[in-house]
């Protein structure tokens, strides 16, 4: 493991908290997915601030946004699943043997901006995951981990999901990184309760 990715953590461990997934700070920089750099489609350039975030009832596509890009076959990334909702392709800095980020083609946003009618979705996005573990030969799905990193440490403001297997084979950094129901990564279990709590219509 690179060394700077672990001063990087360090250093988010100390003022906000461990586990940004992006940058260079190694295992978890999703948005390497067509070799670039965090946050917008070009090397280099930083992740929109939380309140640039594109709320979760904006959709259709933003053109900036790199796994809209993806998610609808403009980059030349591959695709291990592709349908009228959803893609899902390698984490290019994976932190499991298995590692793939399930996103919806249309632009949402992050995992904090999602309401009660938004249950559906997520639930559709662990099915996409699960089955494309399947394909590439893995069953356990109890030694999976499954979910998205909380605001501010999420380095795209496009919705994605993490699917890590073994998670029992992950190393030191990746499982501080994809910590289970810490404050900066929580789970598809826990983010699901959390969207049912929420007002709102949960059949759509």
């Amino acid at each position: 493991m690179a060394t700077d990715g672990v001063q990087v953590l360090e250093a988010e461990a100390g003022a906000a908290g461990p586990g940004c997934e992006a940058g260079a700070a190694g295992p978890g920089c999703e948005a390497g997915a067509a070799g670039l750099g965090c946050g917008e489609p070009g090397a280099g350039r930083e992740a929109k601030a939380p309140s640039e975030a594109v709320s979760a009832e904006d959709s259709g596509l933003d053109h900036k946004c790199l796994f809209c890009k993806i998610g609808n076959e403009k980059e030349a990334v591959e695709l291990l699943h592709l349908d009228d909702q959803f893609a899902c392709f390698k984490d290019v800095r994976p932190g499991a043997p298995h590692h793939y980020l399930v996103v919806p083609r249309n632009h949402i946003g992050n995992c904090k901006t999602l309401k009660k009618e938004h249950v559906s979705t997520v639930e559709k996005m662990v099915e996409v995951g699960k089955s494309v573990l399947q394909q590439k030969g893995f069953s356990d799905l109890a030694d999976v981990r499954l979910g998205f990193h909380w605001p501010p440490f999420c380095s795209m403001a496009h919705l994605h999901l993490h699917v890590l297997a073994p998670a029992s084979r992950m190393g030191f950094l990746s499982r501080m990184v994809y910590k289970s129901n810490s404050y900066w990564f929580i789970t598809v279990d826990q983010l699901i309760e959390r969207l049912k709590s929420l007002p709102g219509d949960s059949k759509s």
